[in-house]
């Protein structure tokens, strides 16, 4: 069973859209539906099919959303220390570079500031690590090394 990695911010905004998706959308789908079927032979009508279409990505999203929801994991803040898990915060040296990564599941990844999935190469390197550990990884520009500096 896949486990989701939400803040507990992310996973209220997910049972929102859900709602949103289950009352409003399906709602506004079905009338659409229903004036298309108005305008008579359903094999020729471009409205039905449309309908139709947009019906079936509401009832996908909706059923992606509901296993997302079943199988989440609360992301816990001010956890150990000791080693980096999903939730924490890690300073790395790579090179004479110092830089500060956030381990996020992979809805909430922004790289462009600092958070990273624990399923990218470079969140799975960092799982586990502990203070003073390099780890290894390999990118488009080659293998490159970072030092765990310190665990939030």
């Amino acid at each position: 069973m896949d486990k989701y990695y939400l803040t507990k911010n992310r996973l209220e905004e997910l049972k929102a859209e859900l709602e949103d998706l289950k009352t409003k959308k399906r709602i506004e789908v079905a009338e659409k539906i229903k004036r298309a079927k108005e305008f008579g032979d359903l094999s020729e009508n471009a409205e039905y099919s449309e309908a139709k279409d947009e019906q079936m990505k509401i009832e996908m999203s909706i059923a992606e959303l509901e296993d997302v929801i079943k199988k989440a994991v609360i992301i816990k803040k001010g956890g150990s220390t000791k080693s980096v898990q999903v939730g924490s915060t890690v300073t790395v040296k790579k090179g004479g570079q110092i830089v500060k990564y956030t381990i996020v599941g992979s809805s909430e990844t922004k790289p462009e500031e600092g958070k990273i999935s624990n399923e990218s190469p470079l969140g799975k390197a960092f799982i586990g690590a502990q203070v003073g550990n390099i780890k290894e990884v390999i990118t488009p520009q080659g293998k490159i090394a970072y030092r765990v500096m310190k665990i939030e």
